[in-house]
């Protein structure tokens, strides 16, 4: 048995010991308290490229600690209607941070609010937005990354006129209220004569509108097809892919996901990549860093994926050539 002098001190020294756990024990307590974080996402909810790019952000954020339903809640907002009352009704959820896919879901979070954190992915250029205040030091409550990137607008006509050198006048199937599909467009118009191309741009919103626009070049002869990257038109895209199969228009896409439904070629950036990225940028959001301090990322990386069986039933050969240079072939 201890003394009475051992006795006291031993108490002492309990007391003091659970006056320093204490903190510590708040503090894994702050730790473990639930946050919020809001999704603005331009597909359907049964869209499988919408769920790949959701999936491909929720595991990120899992590889980084966090634990959806044990202190992370992700409120996923789908649809390609009225985005503003849709972007409204998610502050509702009362989300500390929101990803926005898309030029026009970024524009919708902006509009509702100028303090939440807001990180976007595809804007075509985020300073003509009225995003962020420059590239490097976004400056507000927004940041995140481009997909558009100029020289994307020629590549497509250089990839078109290899894959199928018959063709000599190019549709760019485009949603006018997306300013980098815009973008893309002028930057691809302004080379197309070094291709020996006609090129024509057909703006779309509909179902109705991209059938016409089919049935319009398949009355013309050489013509060809490109699509710029687009979250209301890849909802399109079996649509798409079918017509320029039922057509025999050869096409060239911006999103790998085209080609995966049964398109012909496509050269562009990997979406999901950039869904974990942000993911990255929204964990160092919720772990105490501003979007003011981290710099816009621009594209760096693109893939180039062919797909044999569309090529076959339009009746071209691919290139060796240019099937040794893709990063994907589908058989």
């Amino acid at each position: 048995m201890l003394g009475p002098d051992m006795q006291r001190r031993h108490f002492i020294t309990f007391l003091f010991g659970a006056a320093a756990a204490r903190p510590s024990a708040t503090c894994a307590q702050q730790s473990r308290r639930m946050r919020r974080v809001g999704v603005l996402m331009q597909f359907m909810e049964n869209d499988e490229e919408g769920q790949l790019r959701a999936r491909a952000f929720r595991d990120r954020l899992e590889a980084s600690g966090w634990r959806t339903g044990t202190n992370l809640l992700i409120d996923f907002r789908w649809g390609v209607g009225d985005l503003e009352s849709t972007a409204s009704n998610l502050m509702k959820f009362a989300p500390e941070v929101i990803l926005a896919n898309g030029d026009q879901a970024a524009r919708a979070a902006q509009s509702i609010s100028k303090a939440v954190p807001i990180v976007f992915i595809g804007s075509s250029d985020p300073v003509i937005e009225g995003f962020v205040q420059s590239i490097a030091h976004p400056a507000g409550n927004m940041t995140g990354f481009s997909t558009v990137e100029p020289t994307l607008g020629p590549k497509w006509l250089e990839l078109l006129t290899e894959v199928a050198p018959r063709v000599t006048r190019v549709s760019i199937l485009l949603n006018p209220n997306n300013s980098g599909s815009v973008l893309l467009a002028n930057a691809a118009a302004a080379r197309a004569k070094e291709f020996g191309l006609e090129l024509a741009a057909i703006p779309i919103r509909s179902a109705t509108e991209i059938e016409a626009a089919a049935e319009l070049m398949a009355r013309e002869p050489g013509s060809g097809l490109i699509v710029p990257p687009d979250p209301t038109i890849a909802g399109h895209r079996k649509l798409i892919v079918g017509l320029a199969a039922r057509y025999r228009l050869p096409a060239a896409y911006a999103l790998r996901s085209f080609v995966v439904e049964g398109g012909l070629i496509s050269y562009g950036i990997s979406i999901p990549e950039l869904f974990q990225q942000a993911a990255d940028y929204i964990n160092r959001i919720l772990n105490g860093e501003k979007p003011a301090e981290l710099p816009v990322q621009q594209p760096s990386k693109f893939e180039l994926a062919i797909n044999l069986k569309a090529a076959k039933a339009v009746g071209i050969d691919v290139p060796p050539t240019l099937l040794a240079r893709a990063d994907e072939v589908i058989e």
